[in-house]
């Protein structure tokens, strides 16, 4: 039978949520949290810690994941996918056992519903519920459990089609921004991001000693008849190209209606924001920093891909405007990592998801103020996205491409109209801001696509071409 280690270490290599894959990264080491289930319960159920490190001679920092455990004293036959290992247990008087992702567990799962409806508190482990004006939410406590498969980063389960938890897999010490932001805003009664119902919170040894902490789950509504907005913007899009000799107004499909309401739910929660989190001022000095950094992002792109270099001069202009800008920039918690994947389109209207910010960031760097023109940035750069994304379908078709880039540019428009009708301040007067975080946006997607969709490449090299231009 093999270790314990190396059982972890296989099983979690065929997992989305593990971002080691494609790195000579070995587990280490796993710790475990106090027992969810009571003594002698099966299937048996904790928490385990896995460390992953480079390997020897190599500097890479330690890593933990979150790993929850059940244990059962016989293999489960719809659980096969599930099977982390077989091991015999000194925890549990050295019996015999078999060993699952607890999340897929519907046996085990209810621990975690009973700790955040009552509040548990656990040695090292902390249930949270969170109140809210007027809750009309309530999770029935025999909800069974229903993990999506949508998640990339996390693993979510949906109970009863009430209730969404939302398990974190990679952990930092330190509040997650997510758990934050959104329960800030769901106790200040907001409307526009679903219900925070509670959260947990765990202990976990340092490697090298001492403890850390952090959010090890959040739970919210479920928002269960939401479509999200990539999928609702691309359907406009399909309709578009399948009348290609009609204008994006003229379309059934048309978006431009629903961008227009969702710069407006933008611009409220950054509202929101502001009044539950406080403001704080840039000077001109914080600007050149964000500028300089900027350049280095545009030089080590451009090195890497060649495609970007014949634009670098022009992206490098807007740069240099912000890093000449002598006016104070107002900057509070935002999104940090907004497009159309992280908004719902309810019958109550848009909703706002997923606050963690950019999951390549660290904490301190998604818990940092920013300026809500870089959330704005985003969006816009995911409305071409949209529109862009199915001319694979159409190459060659110059009709189809211009209708892509009326498309992008009417729903800009929209989102941007909206968003100013609430803010009273029109983003698109905010051209240096703007513009900047535009340029280091499609920096950032040249990078991915180079390295992960080749065939999406032309997408931000267009837009590139466009800001330098070109």
């Amino acid at each position: 039978m093999n270790s314990h280690l190396d059982q972890v270490q296989s099983f979690c290599a065929g997992q989305r949520w593990f971002g080691e894959k494609g790195h000579d990264v070995r587990v280490e080491a796993m710790a475990t949290s106090v027992w969810l289930s009571d003594e002698g319960a099966w299937p048996a159920v904790r928490i385990g810690f896995v460390y992953c490190a480079g390997p020897p001679g190599v500097e890479i920092p330690i890593r933990v994941y979150q790993l929850p455990l059940s244990y059962h004293r016989t293999p489960v036959d719809n659980l096969g996918h599930a099977l982390i290992g077989e091991w015999v247990e000194p925890d549990l008087d050295d019996a015999e056992v078999w060993v699952y992702d607890a999340l897929h567990d519907k046996e085990a799962t209810p621990y975690w519903l009973d700790g955040l409806t009552h509040g548990r508190q656990l040695d090292g482990l902390e249930f949270h519920p969170v109140q809210a004006p007027d809750r009309k939410i309530e999770v029935p406590e025999d909800a069974q459990s229903l993990v999506l498969t949508v998640e990339q980063s996390n693993t979510s389960l949906v109970f009863g089609d009430v209730a969404l938890l939302k398990v974190f897999r990679r952990l930092e010490p330190g509040s997650n921004p997510g758990v934050e932001i959104e329960s800030a805003l769901t106790e200040s009664g907001s409307e526009l991001v679903p219900e925070v119902l509670g959260s947990a919170r765990g202990r976990w040894p340092r490697a090298g000693g001492g403890t850390d902490s952090g959010e090890l789950a959040m739970m919210t509504a479920f928002q269960s008849n939401a479509t999200d907005g990539w999928s609702f913007a691309t359907s406009s899009v399909r309709d578009l190209y399948a009348e290609a000799d009609l204008h994006a107004e003229e379309v059934g499909g048309d978006f431009a209606p629903e961008s227009h309401r969702l710069g407006a739910s933008t611009a409220q929660v950054h509202s929101e924001l502001a009044k539950a989190l406080g403001t704080d001022i840039w000077e001109p000095a914080k600007l050149v920093e964000h500028a300089d950094a900027m350049r280095r992002r545009l030089d080590k792109a451009a090195a890497a891909i060649p495609e970007l270099a014949p634009y670098a001069d022009g992206l490098t202009r807007a740069f240099d405007a912000l890093a000449a800008y002598d006016q104070p920039v107002t900057v509070q918690r935002i999104h940090g990592d907004f497009h159309l994947g992280q908004v719902l389109r309810t019958i109550d209207g848009w909703k706002l998801i997923d606050f963690e910010g950019e999951p390549a960031k660290s904490l301190i760097e998604r818990r940092a103020l920013d300026t809500p023109v870089k959330d704005i940035a985003g969006m816009l750069r995911s409305f071409d996205y949209a529109a862009r994304s199915l001319l694979a379908d159409h190459r060659g078709d110059q009709q189809i491409a211009y209708r892509a880039t009326e498309w992008a540019a009417r729903n800009q428009q929209a989102f941007c109209d909206g968003y100013a009708e609430v803010a009273g301040t029109d983003p698109r007067e905010q051209t240096v801001l703007l513009n900047s975080f535009l340029a280091d946006k499609v920096i950032y997607e040249v990078l991915y696509e180079a390295r992960n969709r080749p065939t999406w490449l032309q997408i931000p090299l267009s837009a590139a071409a466009h800001l330098a231009g070109q």
